[in-house]
């Protein structure tokens, strides 16, 4: 055996002690089985989850059986429920944070008693945090995509920038210096691409970002516990000054005037160097590079507010969740606790070039310039309980676009998409 593979299995050999303790003291909904077999549904590629099974499977005395069946986004949650309906669902399933609250209903928490709260928050990031329900652990984290900033070098040095902007109010300054209009006022090429959902790619994510950044949660507890959209016309709940700016760069009137519906979406202008700087995930890197190997560009943080903000990114995290109606609930978490120990997502980090979602394998540092960023951007990573990415979108979008077109003043615009999404969110928890 190679030195690596003595070291998995020693390591292998400590979790699974800590494993069975852990199985011993976890009441799932049905007995124990001895097959060390599971099924996993998920929105999880499934492709990368495979292999990384097959990986860890060459280092285990026992290997792991895990039936993995990929659903899209758009129909896991109706799938999931007519299976759960004929007694065929599966043991567990790994989504994203923003589609979990339509399935809490259907899950079995981790109890405290067997990962304490303590324990959870130190070993992840804190995004995983939204996992932290009051019976227990709703998911164990996995792997963590955050929103990052793609700057067009060439287009920065000929402006005569040196660098990319670190605040959101720079790109006051960064307009005037970066966009370019023709005679009849036509945007040519743009600093920012920001104030439309048509054509912004990422719109949902990055308004989200603002608002968490100016201390607003988009979505919290109401007074009876219940969840509550809190976008509101509350002073300090950060939706005004968010929306005014991030709406401003389509107003033709205003000197900071750099995008418009008309032109083509945000990520393609940025591959084509009409745009300066792009708002994606970091997955989106090597699309990037592979669709314009020529462009030259960096990646930087996410811009954040200067003074009196929260530093955050909206980031996708995805996570393990148990089945309640699953008869096999003590072997996934077995299984799940092992294949999500560090050793095996510091490699799966590497196969997908993310950021890990635990602290310590972050802690540990890197020099690959892009890991770098990336690892900055998960600590300060944030997301919402969502009802529907979807369905918030639309709702995120309708705002937006009453206060460009004037239909509605931002108060009524405010007032209205609030209670729009109370509406969507309570029917998301009937």
């Amino acid at each position: 055996m190679s030195k690596f593979q003595i070291i998995i299995l020693s390591a292998f050999i400590v979790f699974i002690v800590i494993g069975v303790v852990a199985f011993a003291t976890f009441k799932g909904s049905g007995a124990t089985s001895q097959s060390l077999s599971i099924t996993v549904w998920g929105t999880f590629p499934a492709d990368v989850f495979d292999k990384y099974v097959a990986g860890i499977n060459m280092t285990l005395p026992q290997p792991v059986t895990i039936q993995y069946k990929q659903e899209s986004a758009a129909s896991f949650s109706q799938d999931f429920v007519k299976a759960l309906a004929v007694g065929a669902g599966p043991d567990a399933i790994l989504i994203p944070s923003d589609i979990l609250l339509q399935q809490e209903n259907k899950l079995t928490p981790i109890p405290y008693a067997t990962f304490p709260l303590g324990t959870f928050r130190n070993t992840y990031i804190q995004e995983a945090n939204i996992y932290a329900a009051s019976g227990g652990i709703l998911a164990m984290p996995f792997t963590v995509d955050p929103l990052v900033m793609y700057w067009n070098r060439d287009t920065f040095n000929a402006a005569g920038i040196a660098t990319y902007p670190r605040y959101w109010d720079e790109f006051d300054g960064l307009v005037q210096k970066l966009t370019v209009k023709d005679s009849n006022g036509n945007v040519r090429r743009s600093a920012v691409a920001l104030g439309d959902f048509t054509t912004v790619v990422n719109a949902r994510e990055i308004l989200g970002s603002l608002f968490m950044q100016l201390g607003n949660s988009v979505t919290g507890p109401a007074s009876d516990g219940s969840l509550q959209s809190t976008i509101s016309l509350n002073a300090s709940s950060g939706i005004t000054p968010a929306l005014q700016f991030f709406t401003k760069f389509v107003d033709p009137t205003n000197a900071d005037y750099s995008w418009n519906r008309s032109m083509q979406d945000s990520k393609t202008a940025f591959l084509s160097g009409t745009l300066a700087t792009y708002f994606g995930f970091a997955s989106e890197l090597s699309d990037i590079q592979a669709k314009n190997p020529n462009l030259n560009f960096d990646v930087a943080p996410l811009p954040q507010v200067r003074t009196g903000g929260v530093k955050a990114d909206y980031a996708n995290l995805y996570g393990f969740s148990l089945v309640r109606a699953s008869s096999n609930a003590n072997v996934a978490y077995q299984i799940i606790s092992t294949i999500t120990q560090p050793a095996y997502l510091s490699t799966l980090s590497q196969t997908m070039y993310l950021p890990p979602v635990r602290t310590d394998l972050i802690a540990q540092g890197s020099t690959d310039p892009y890991i770098s960023i990336f690892d900055q951007a998960a600590l300060v990573g944030k997301t919402w309980l969502d009802a529907d990415p979807v369905q918030s979108a639309a709702i995120f979008g309708n705002l937006v676009d009453s206060i460009t077109s004037g239909r509605e003043n931002i108060n009524q615009a405010i007032q209205d998409a609030g209670n729009q999404y109370n509406a969507v969110l309570r029917q998301a928890t009937q």
